[in-house]
């Protein structure tokens, strides 16, 4: 008999799936369960039915593993799929995930999973949206508008939740209602801005984001109003020095980022890897920095004294911190805003390193294609999604190119996401 949304069944638990589930089955139909650990016996309820794909909840252990720990975090808040599972076995069921997505989707055969460097897993993340209901602030439950607390998730600083529900407060005793907030650190945590997402027609003013920064711990404040007008309030950046991201005394100069901008999450692991792409960089040769967003491998590159660097980002708010993090390494880092795709139909010179840090779906067919045409001896591939890596380093392997080694690093803690880094070579 097929499966039915609220049936109760007993399944075994054999392996974990990308996106935070595990993979059983019943009467040979796949059935992806959320709480449960590779090797348990559990009872999972139906949550609902697809074609041939089952989704259900845990609702009891029958045989529960070794790793599996009590944990105070509501496992399907934001952020916490992962929550129950020791922190040792995620790290071995996040290599699983990548080797996995390799064999199955890429048909690339790893002889040994890959590395996965750790993270502390306590207020670890620089940038968060935040969803706001009747003046609360929190994550959203996993497939649902159900908000959830953020602070037992341990994931921010209480000083970043604070400041959210304080900007939260503010903004509201000025009229101002607001359905979403986008926070940004910089690693230390002494700057702090928010980009303020306002409710359908709500008026925000100049007189409100001021009074956020003057009362909720924010260095800098951000809106965009229904008619696109941006308003600013104290300073929109936050910038984080060139010595801590490279790893080097003596360097001088920052990475500054506006709100608007996209970084990596994970104050504690982004030295290593920054480090980690460094270190595949052969020493001599060209260096094309792909989807360089603000420059974080491009400009630390270059700080490091590296020379004929180029660097290519489409988004309009990226692209601008990218400029003028660059303007102090004019003689080694040239700038090119735009899209990838643009860029490489123009582009003819063979470049000996070439970086891609693509968007989760990862790089199109005609971006590929033109990057291989290139005939770069070494590209390092940055990754933040193991299906669609697996998908490009198939057609990189096509293309001639070998994967010469694959490391990862656990950017977002009791999740199932993981950040790869694979070096390929022809």
């Amino acid at each position: 008999m097929p499966l039915q949304a609220e049936q109760l069944i007993e399944l075994t638990i054999e392996k974990p799936a990308a996106g935070g589930r595990m993979i059983a089955r019943h009467d040979r139909q796949v059935v992806l369960v959320q709480g449960s650990i590779p090797g348990e016996r559990v009872v999972a309820r139906i949550e609902r039915v697809e074609r041939q794909l089952a989704f259900a909840d845990t609702v009891d252990i029958v045989e529960a593993s070794p790793d599996r720990r009590t944990s105070p975090h509501d496992l399907s808040c934001g952020g916490c799929l992962y929550a129950h599972v020791s922190y040792p076995r995620q790290l071995v069921l996040k290599a699983e995930i990548i080797r996995d997505a390799f064999q199955r989707l890429g048909h690339i055969p790893l002889e040994n999973a890959p590395t996965v460097v750790p993270s502390p897993t306590e207020g670890y993340r620089m940038r968060a949206r935040l969803h706001v209901k009747g003046g609360r602030v929190g994550f959203y439950r996993e497939g649902t508008h159900e908000l959830c607390d953020p602070r037992p998730t341990g994931q921010l600083t209480a000083a970043a939740v604070d400041a959210a529900e304080q900007a939260v407060a503010v903004l509201s005793a000025h009229g101002s209602g607001v359905t979403a907030l986008e926070l940004t650190e910089n690693i230390a945590a002494t700057e702090r801005v928010l980009q303020v997402v306002p409710a359908a027609a709500a008026a925000i003013t100049n007189d409100g984001l001021d009074a956020v920064v003057q009362a909720s711990g924010i260095t800098g404040c951000v809106a965009r109003t229904v008619d696109g007008i941006i308003l600013t309030a104290g300073v929109p950046f936050v910038a984080d020095p060139l010595e801590t991201l490279t790893g080097h005394a003596g360097q001088t100069g920052s990475l500054s980022r506006h709100a608007e901008s996209f970084f990596q999450a994970n104050r504690f692991l982004l030295p290593a890897l920054v480090a980690g792409v460094h270190e595949a960089i052969p020493a001599d040769g060209d260096v094309l920095d792909l989807y360089a967003g603000v420059g974080l491998f491009s400009v630390t590159l270059a700080a490091n004294g590296r020379r004929r660097i180029t660097a290519v980002e489409g988004d309009r708010a990226s692209g601008t911190d990218l400029q003028r993090n660059s303007n102090a390494f004019a003689q080694s880092l040239r700038v090119r805003i735009g899209s990838v795709e643009d860029f490489l139909r123009r582009q003819k010179t063979r470049a000996a390193t070439v970086i891609v840090d693509p968007p989760r779906t990862g790089m199109s067919r005609e971006a590929m294609q033109a990057m291989v045409a290139l005939a770069a001896p070494r590209i390092v591939y940055v990754s933040c999604d193991p299906p669609t890596m697996a998908r490009d380093a198939r057609r990189l392997l096509d293309s001639g190119y070998r994967l010469r080694s694959m490391t990862a690093f656990d950017l977002f803690p009791n999740t199932p996401h993981v950040e790869t880094v694979g070096v390929f070579d022809r």
